[in-house]
């Protein structure tokens, strides 16, 4: 079984705190082990707490999920675009995978509750399809 780690913000705690139920059953269902769960503030600190996993020899892969919300400004989107930047450029330095459930950037509230569970299941399901 292949070996992988979560790493969630904790700004959401309530829908975060979903989205890992909603990983932990998926990873179950896909053959993987979850070794290690790390809360970070936001989203921002996502990338420095995935690479500290990706450089463990008995981390495969990983999982991000979170939530980059609408704001007045447009902090959000781009701390998105540099946080997914971010994770495309670990993958790739690592040969490892991350499954990015993080919903945003850039969306509404009313938008989240609906795509807790499938954005969450979704990047669990992308990392087991990267590892197979």
């Amino acid at each position: 079984m292949p070996n992988i780690a979560i790493v969630l913000g904790s700004f959401h705690k309530n829908e975060a705190d979903e989205m890992l139920d909603e990983a932990r059953k998926t990873a179950a269902e896909k053959g993987l082990t979850i070794i290690e769960e790390v809360w970070v503030h936001g989203s921002i600190e996502k990338p420095l707490a995935l690479k500290r996993l990706l450089q463990r020899d008995d981390v495969q892969g990983c999982v991000a999920l979170g939530i980059i919300e609408r704001g007045q400004t447009k902090h959000g989107l781009v701390m998105g675009e540099v946080v997914y930047e971010a994770i495309i450029r670990l993958m790739l330095e690592f040969m490892k995978p991350i499954g990015l459930g993080i919903l945003g950037p850039e969306i509404d509230p009313e938008q989240i509750q609906p795509r807790v569970r499938p954005y969450a299941r979704e990047a669990v399901v992308a990392t087991a399809q990267m590892l197979a």
